[in-house]
């Protein structure tokens, strides 16, 4: 019987001796960190590299660098469509800088959020990401005291950097569509009152009633969790029978609530569209495939996720709070008051 021969792995030095270079040119040619090289000794050196079957150990090379090219990106739960569609286009560009994302989530308590955090720099990562959104949260605080890199996405404490939507327009472009379709009797259902997304969406939606001179009921501006079964609880509680008057639309502050408020309005005989008009926010993809396509406010994911990445590798954008424009897209849910 022959003897096994181990699996030696190719080293960098085998790849320089077989190309006939040096090992610091050798290294050069296979650095995939910038522009690769189009010279004939890089374009020599990465033929032999691919012939010798070597793989360039990336970790080991950014850690002499004293980086590991990791992002941590910190989220309440990926359940929600919005963390899990900002996550995929984080890890999108952060992917097309040479950067790989990984993911921890941590709920909406502080505590849980912060050992979320710990665990994610424990890694060496090179930065962190936060969407979590609570606005008495310290961890922004913290991580700025302790010279963390790091950014806030889909939120701002207005200190940290932060790329987001512009909620507060979001929210006027929502109310100020029921409005010009004729509705005033507009009822708000916001998230939770700890989250940026749900004052400021608030904020924008109240500064629309008021410059239509509308006076705001303040029983029908709801504060609730950002899932469906929230938005169905609101719902029931705007569309209960002994409840005079209804609203005739409702703005819901993202896309969860608004589908929990078409299941209430089903168990009271409205169709959405005709008897109640409805908003929601984020337009995410389910949206324009419910039985009745939802009118709600689109906000630039990839290009939040692009300042996001910028913002930690790039130092030059210091503090910078950095908000996208968001777009209502216009669909069967909201229509004319009857």
């Amino acid at each position: 019987m022959e003897p096994t021969v181990p699996n030696v792995p190719v080293t960098l030095k085998d790849v320089a001796v077989a190309s006939g270079v040096s090992l610091s040119t050798a290294s050069r040619a296979l650095d995939e960190r910038g522009t690769p090289s189009q010279s004939a000794t890089a374009e020599r050196v990465r033929k032999v590299a691919e012939e010798l079957g070597y793989r360039r150990n990336a970790f080991a090379s950014n850690l002499r660098r004293g980086q590991t090219r990791t992002l941590g990106v910190l989220v309440p739960r990926l359940s929600d469509t919005v963390m899990a569609l900002m996550f995929e286009e984080i890890e999108r560009a952060a992917s097309s800088r040479g950067y790989f994302a990984i993911v921890a989530t941590s709920g909406d308590d502080p505590n849980d959020e912060r050992k979320a955090a710990e665990t994610l720099l424990d890694r060496s990562v090179d930065g962190l990401i936060l969407a979590t959104s609570r606005i008495d949260d310290d961890l922004p605080k913290y991580l700025r005291e302790a010279s963390v890199s790091h950014a806030l996405v889909l939120r701002t404490d207005g200190v940290s950097p932060s790329a987001l939507g512009d909620d507060e327009v979001g929210g006027y472009l929502a109310v100020r569509h029921l409005l010009d379709l004729g509705h005033e009797d507009i009822a708000v259902v916001t998230g939770p009152a700890f989250t940026s997304t749900g004052t400021a969406r608030l904020a924008g939606a109240r500064r629309a009633l008021s410059e239509a001179g509308v006076t705001v009921n303040e029983q029908w501006m709801l504060s609730a969790g950002y899932g469906i079964r929230s938005g169905f609880d609101a719902g029931q509680e705007l569309l209960k029978k002994k409840s005079s008057p209804k609203p005739t639309a409702i703005f819901a502050a993202n896309d969860n609530l608004a589908m929990g408020v078409m299941a209430a309005a089903k168990e009271h005989d409205l169709v959405i569209g005709d008897n109640l008009s409805l908003v929601g926010y984020n337009d995410i993809p389910q949206s324009a495939l419910l039985p009745t396509p939802l009118t709600s406010v689109r906000v630039p994911l990839e290009q939040i996720a692009s300042k996001a990445i910028d913002l930690i590798v790039d130092p030059s954008n210091g503090q910078e709070v950095r908000k996208f424009m968001p777009t209502l897209i216009p669909r069967a849910s909201s229509g004319k008051p009857q």
